[in-house]
């Protein structure tokens, strides 16, 4: 064996060939053999057998597996949506998770002088899950374009969301991820008429604007989650023109 998680009552490990075992209690289907059965003894996954697993995770009652494709599989007590497969209902043998790719989100970033709008579409993206780790009764994942995803019991903010929610799929969290797409559309208040549009790579740390002076603010409708945030005049990198 080259790898080994343990859950509350439950223990999975990786043989060297990239076979998945898992032993002890099952009452919520944490073993994932298509049963309930308790195994007193290493139990080779079938469910996998096709698969080479790179990585393993085990929750209070709930478990974990990324192969080496990125494709991520979760089983076991799902009343929280832990397993992160869309439902709540306990599973037995391996679901594969789905990550979301129509999420939006916006950002409005303003300061005295001017009022700009980030968006950031993640439609047609394919997520390649890189790390995965199980709380008590939540999952923690972590893609190859550097963002972090979570899903399960939100009760105490533990999903990192700003909000006390559950969620039964993955859902991005903001302040740990970096933008992994095309580019991010950057968009000034309509107080000037200009169109005030630029395109900046996604791995970029400040917003392109015109030196324009810009009186007031104007409020603007955006799609997805909006949130709010403060730029100092002096982290702004000013474009004349």
């Amino acid at each position: 064996m080259v790898m080994v998680a343990c859950g509350w009552r439950h223990t999975i490990s990786v043989s060297s060939s990239g076979a998945l075992y898992s032993y002890g209690w099952s009452k919520y289907g944490q073993l994932g053999h298509g049963d309930f059965e308790d195994h007193l003894s290493p139990h080779k996954l079938d469910a996998l057998s096709g698969s080479v697993v790179s990585q393993i995770s085990g929750g209070w009652r709930h478990t974990m597996a990324l192969t080496s494709d990125g494709k991520l599989y979760g089983w076991g007590w799902n009343k929280f949506g832990q397993v992160g497969v869309g439902d709540n209902v306990d599973h037995c043998s391996p679901v594969q998770v789905q990550f979301p790719l129509d999420q939006a989100f916006s950002r409005n970033f303003s300061s005295q002088k001017f009022s700009l709008f980030l968006f950031n579409f993640m439609s047609e993206v394919e997520f390649k899950v890189t790390k995965i780790s199980c709380g008590w009764r939540h999952t923690l994942a972590f893609t190859e374009k550097q963002n972090v995803f979570s899903w399960g019991r939100g009760t105490n903010g533990q999903l990192g969301h700003g909000e006390s929610v559950d969620r039964n799929t993955p859902k991005m969290i903001d302040a740990l991820s970096v933008d992994g797409y095309s580019g991010q559309q950057i968009e000034s208040s309509n107080v000037d008429p200009s169109p005030g549009k630029s395109w900046v790579s996604p791995s970029e740390r400040y917003a392109v604007v015109p030196d324009e002076t810009v009186q007031g603010q104007t409020s603007v409708s955006t799609r997805g989650n909006g949130n709010d945030a403060s730029v100092p005049e002096n982290d702004v990198k000013r474009l004349r023109h």
